[in-house]
């Protein structure tokens, strides 16, 4: 007769360094860490042989999520473009037979891709890994020692951190973190955290990531693994929760766009000795149901409302912990990516723009990445109207702590104004056709030292010092209809400048917003005979603010886009330097840099409001929502003090909408100057995809 029991479930929760009681650190490889390692590396082998667990059966509910980071250092959170949710039944059998098996699956896209995951991604890690881990059915990780196996006691390096006392009804439980890291740092191996039950030697929980030779996978950044186990029927640590994340970018060009994999199981519903019969585990480890049973399952709401919150922050905080630790307890080196040569761009108008200077300009760059945190990159265009040769070349030192110094030197066209009113793109199309370039480029050569430090209580900060020098540029090019505006009229200056640079990525604020904010701080000496300034150490400082805050209303949202700005110079500020406002981002209605002086202003209020819209087949790549988005809005350009426009003071307020189509990837904007303005009408690619067009 069969015995079937329903696990009782004893759910633990560990967070490193948040536990009551906390043991001193011991050194690596003391003789207490290796005699509860070495017991828990025993008991792993004994389970393959222990009668009393002899089958088991579980639930586990998951999600796999496809995102997209994009943006220089990835500091803004990444867009969701495919989200899977899935049901598994989860089948055991001593010693080591496993079948899991899915019974729902159901996606959503949001931006077109195709991808496919490996056929493991799609299931739970059982036993908390074999002796050799594998990852992406050994194409992403492989060949790798548990650090709890007979190789692995002579592979890496241990030692206790931490400790957890859980009280349960019938007696208390001593949990020991032990950290783990490789002995040899540029072998295959894992580095992070084991927390083990010090009575039976159980894994409670695993915390971990990989060394840059475990990644067979040379398009891998990082991988990074959380296993936490829960207390089953009292005895058993089995599987409860699960996170895998995986970054990846290309291999042969630098480009700031990285693909991210994040997998979350919850398993629980656990029944013990059930009697399962050996051949039910027979084939493939993880099967799939016939795709009609699948559309069968009873799923609980949609499956963007039931994703877990935190699915758009940078990472997970377990994640960010292990990544922390790894770094911590390794060179920095074994985990970094890939060194040599790449092809390097910012964005895809480094190799082809248009502009009223340059005409078309060509151009791209290389990287040289030397290890430690060393690397050379160099860039060039040349404009054909122009004739001229631009470029930059950097020498770059970084740590794992995100401290980072760099060499430069450049000569480059600076666009006056601080606000792109276009994507790059989009403005090459329109000065190439119709005569319609929303840039003021003026020509600066510089030298300079940077320094970047790591993000303290979440913002980014870079400092830096140039020597500069700036003249006027003149127009080129013609363009195939219309014509072109003057360029500025830049003054011919050289200038000493310090500066400082605050980058809030975007992130949770009060009142369930998102928030971001950039602002930018400098101080300049104007020096030199060839400058047209004269007078007693004349001077000139400059900030500049910008804010986004959005709030979910419902199914909607409302954004607020802010900016400000100021200039101050003795004994004049050079037109370069004005505040600039005017166009289609920071002054719809209005024609471009309309408003030019020492302080200025603009604010947007918008509202975005899902409607139904015909969906579009886009082939493999799946097809476009049955939605679209309706934005609504009203806008104000505040210009005072010193103006190069005299006429263009005050505010200028104006209304409008936009509609963002296809993924919300391509925005139509129709607005009206209220105030001596006029109609406009602007076809674009949404805002946060300019950084890398």
């Amino acid at each position: 007769m069969k015995s079937t029991a329903t696990a009782v479930v004893t759910p633990i929760c560990i967070v490193a360094g948040s536990y009551g009681a906390t043991a001193d650190a011991q050194g690596w490889n003391d003789r207490r860490t290796l005699d509860l390692v070495e017991r828990a590396t025993e008991r792993r082998a004994q389970q393959l042989a222990d009668t009393t667990l002899r089958d088991y059966t579980s639930e586990a509910h998951g999600y796999l999520t496809f995102l997209a980071q994009i943006g220089e250092g990835f500091t803004e959170p990444p867009r969701i473009v495919k989200a899977d949710e899935l049901a598994l039944e989860i089948f055991w059998r001593a010693p080591n037979l496993s079948r899991q098996r899915i019974v729902g699956r159901r996606d959503t896209l949001l931006l077109p891709t195709d991808i496919n995951y490996h056929r493991d991604h799609l299931g739970i890690v059982q036993n908390n890994f074999p002796a050799i881990i594998r990852l992406g059915d050994g194409d992403e990780v492989g060949d790798v020692p548990h650090p709890l196996s007979n190789t692995g006691l002579q592979t890496y390096d241990f030692s206790i951190r931490d400790s957890l006392s859980i009280r349960l009804p019938d007696r208390t439980i001593d949990v020991y973190e032990v950290r783990v890291r490789p002995r040899n740092d540029r072998e295959p191996r894992i580095i992070g955290a084991v927390y083990i039950d010090k009575g039976s030697g159980e894994v409670v929980r695993m915390a971990f990531s990989f060394t840059r030779s475990a990644l067979l996978d040379q398009q891998l950044d990082d991988v990074f693994i959380v296993l936490e186990n829960a207390l089953v029927s009292g005895r058993f640590w089995l599987p409860r929760r699960q996170e895998v994340e995986i970054r990846r970018t290309g291999s042969w060009l630098d480009y700031p766009v990285r693909g991210i994999i994040r997998g979350r199981w919850e398993i629980c519903c656990y029944k013990t000795n059930t009697g399962l019969d050996p051949r039910f585990f027979a084939g493939p480890e993880i099967v799939q149901l016939p795709p009609r049973l699948l559309e069968r399952y009873k799923w609980k709401g949609g499956i963007l409302d039931s994703l877990p919150p935190d699915v758009r922050t940078i990472t997970d905080e377990d994640v960010a912990r292990v990544q922390a630790e790894a770094r911590e307890l390794v060179r920095a080196q074994a985990l970094e990516t890939r060194t040599g040569t790449s092809l390097s761009a910012r964005r895809i108008s480094d190799f082809v723009r248009v502009n009223r200077v340059e005409g078309f300009a060509f151009g791209g760059g290389l990287v040289h990445r030397f290890g430690s945190g060393l690397s050379f990159a160099a860039r060039a265009r040349y404009g054909i109207e122009d004739a001229e040769a631009k470029g930059r070349v950097q020498f770059s030192a970084r740590r794992a702590n995100g401290l980072g110094v760099h060499v430069f030197a450049e000569r480059y066209y600076r666009d006056a104004g601080d606000v792109m009113e276009t994507s790059l793109v989009r403005n090459s199309i329109a000065a190439q056709e119709f005569g319609s370039d929303y840039t003021d480029p003026y020509d600066v050569r510089l030298a300079g030292i940077a320094v970047e430090f790591g993000a303290k209580l979440g913002v980014h900060a870079r400092l830096e010092s140039t020597l500069e020098s700036q003249g006027r540029l003149s127009v080129n090019a013609v363009p195939h209809s219309g014509r072109y505006e003057p360029t500025i009229a830049a003054w011919p200056i050289r200038v000493r400048r310090v500066s400082l640079t605050l980058d809030r990525p975007t992130a949770l604020a009060v009142l369930g917003t998102e928030m971001r904010f950039t602002g930018e701080i400098s101080a300049a000496l104007f020096k030199g005979r060839d400058t047209i300034i004269a007078g007693n150490r004349p001077y000139l400082g400059r900030a500049f603010l910008s804010a986004r805050v959005e709030r979910p209303v419902g199914p909607n949202r409302i954004v607020l886009e802010s900016a400000f700005g100021a200039v101050t110079a003795e004994p004049g500020v050079p037109p370069q330097e004005l505040v600039f406002f005017g166009g289609p981002t920071s002054g719809p209605g209005y024609p471009y840099h309309l408003f030019a002086g020492s302080v200025g202003a603009s604010q947007r209020l918008e509202g975005r409001i899902p409607i139904e819209f015909p969906a579009v087949s886009l082939g493999r790549y799946g097809k476009t929502p049955r939605s679209a988005t309706l934005a609504p809005f009203m806008h104000a350009v505040y210009a005072g003090g010193a103006s190069s426009h005299p006429h263009a003071r005050g505010v200028y307020p104006s209304a409008g909408a936009g509609l963002l189509l296809f993924f919300d990837l391509i925005r139509l904007d129709v607005a009206r100057g209220l105030r001596r303005g006029r109609w406009s009408l602007s076809i674009d690619i949404e805002r946060q995809f300019w950084g890398i067009l």
